[in-house]
């Protein structure tokens, strides 16, 4: 299975995926690149920007990428 189709089975299974999840789940380094390529294959996919806080407490932001409807 291709790092492609695991982010969209991701997404269709439990809705959104971040960076963090695709290299956890996966091991895919470059989320952006595979979102890159599902939207150019023609999947509707939304990006938000959250924020979070590190293990020095410091505020972070990443995106949460969604599959639309």
């Amino acid at each position: 299975m291709s790092q492609n189709q695991k982010v969209l089975m991701h997404l269709e299974k439990w809705g959104s995926i971040t960076t963090l999840d695709a290299f956890n789940c996966y091991g895919i380094t470059r989320l952006s690149a595979r979102i890159d390529n599902l939207k150019h294959a023609g999947h509707k996919i939304s990006k938000t920007m959250e924020y979070g806080e590190n293990r020095y407490g410091e505020i972070t932001r990443y995106a949460r990428y969604r599959l639309e409807a």
